[in-house]
């Protein structure tokens, strides 16, 4: 595990401390903003600061696992590095850089279509398990196209984003009239629009890659998504980014376990900064953490070492929470765990899990 005095990041909130010294005003609000309100993105963090835990004692915990696997394939953990566009902002060569730390600690990242240096660049920097992420922006053909490459730069599986049916108002950005230099991307957007479960059947039919629905709400959809053969369900907000006023996360993942009832694997992302957050979501039958805005602050502090760094502190967290909830693997996580409807000791923001990010500056 990691030392408490070895490395130049020792805390989770020093990465976010350094990205934003490092970034330019505009990307970083990009970054840490969301859709118009931002109510959406506040309660991700609120579902899972009002989730405490019921830990056991006396079970021996000598021995503890903390490894995982996607599609057959082991992981260190059981979390992966959510699809991000415009990674390029945030660190020399984007995505292929936040591959290499992924890879070199033992997690899959997900590439999302919109960042650089593209598919193919990005794989050939990732040798360990990734996963492709695709925004329609054509017909079928474009799909296919995407599809074919990914097979041939030997991606685990292809994932469709699902709440993007339109453009959502990030007024962060639109205050700034900060125009985005991938923000060119999103022409096309009629194509993800017309996007339907017509589309999930053709891909399923013709591709033996896994596929991932990544943006589903409801226990409505994910049933759907199972009655259509989706491998993964993929619960996801959009980090707040896309509709305002919607349910946090970790407030939809207990219906969506329900509906899936083990006939597909259940991903989350939306909000999670910390191992314990993980660790929630695992209790609650999750089967993958997706980390979004805390692998961007990692990448753009210390590139590729960075985004391993966190990861390690990472791995610290979920050891440390796993030991003292009496658990020694994630199969014997479960429900009982959770205590629901606990008090949020801190204002459910974007920072709410760094509570000691201004420490040592003057005024705290």
């Amino acid at each position: 595990m990691l030392s408490e005095t070895d490395g130049k990041f020792l805390t989770m909130h020093e990465f976010a401390k350094a990205a934003k010294n490092r970034l330019d005003a505009n990307i970083w609000d990009y970054l840490t903003g969301a859709t118009e309100t931002e109510t959406t993105m506040r309660r991700n963090r609120l579902a899972l600061d009002t989730l405490a835990f019921r830990p056991r004692v006396l079970r021996d915990v000598s021995t503890i696992d903390t490894t995982s696997e996607m599609f057959g394939k082991k992981l260190r953990l059981p979390v992966a590095l959510a699809p991000v566009g415009g990674l390029e902002s945030f660190g020399a060569n984007g995505a292929a850089t936040a591959g290499q730390g992924a890879s070199a600690f033992g997690v899959p990242l997900i590439v999302s279509s919109v960042t650089k240096p593209g598919l193919e660049e990005t794989a050939a920097n990732t040798p360990g398990p990734k996963v492709f992420q695709l925004y329609v922006r054509g017909d079928d053909s474009f799909i296919d196209d995407y599809a074919d490459r990914s097979v041939a730069a030997g991606y685990d599986a292809f994932c469709f984003t699902v709440d993007t049916a339109v453009y959502s108002r990030r007024e962060r950005d639109i205050a700034r009239r900060f125009a985005k230099p991938w923000r060119a991307r999103v022409q096309g957007i009629e194509f993800q629009a017309a996007l339907s479960w017509k589309q999930v059947d053709r891909f399923k039919a013709k591709y033996k890659l896994p596929v991932i629905l990544k943006g589903i709400a409801t226990a409505e959809d994910a049933k759907l998504a199972c009655e259509h053969g989706v491998d993964v369900v993929y619960v996801s907000n959009h980090g707040g980014r896309q509709l305002d006023h919607g349910r946090g996360a970790m407030d939809v993942l207990p219906e969506v376990v329900q509906a899936v009832g083990g006939r597909a694997k259940v991903w989350i992302d939306g909000g999670f900064s910390r191992g314990t957050d993980v660790v929630k979501a695992l209790c609650l039958g999750a089967d993958l953490v997706g980390l979004g805005r805390l692998y961007c602050y990692a990448l753009a502090a210390d590139g590729a070492a960075g985004v391993q760094r966190m990861l390690e502190i990472m791995e610290t967290e979920i050891y440390t929470a796993m030991g003292l909830l009496g658990a020694t693997k994630f199969s014997e996580l479960n429900p009982s765990f959770i205590h629901s409807g606990a008090l949020a000791t801190n204002a459910p923001h974007v920072f709410s899990a760094f509570p000691l990010l201004n420490l040592g500056d003057s005024g705290y």
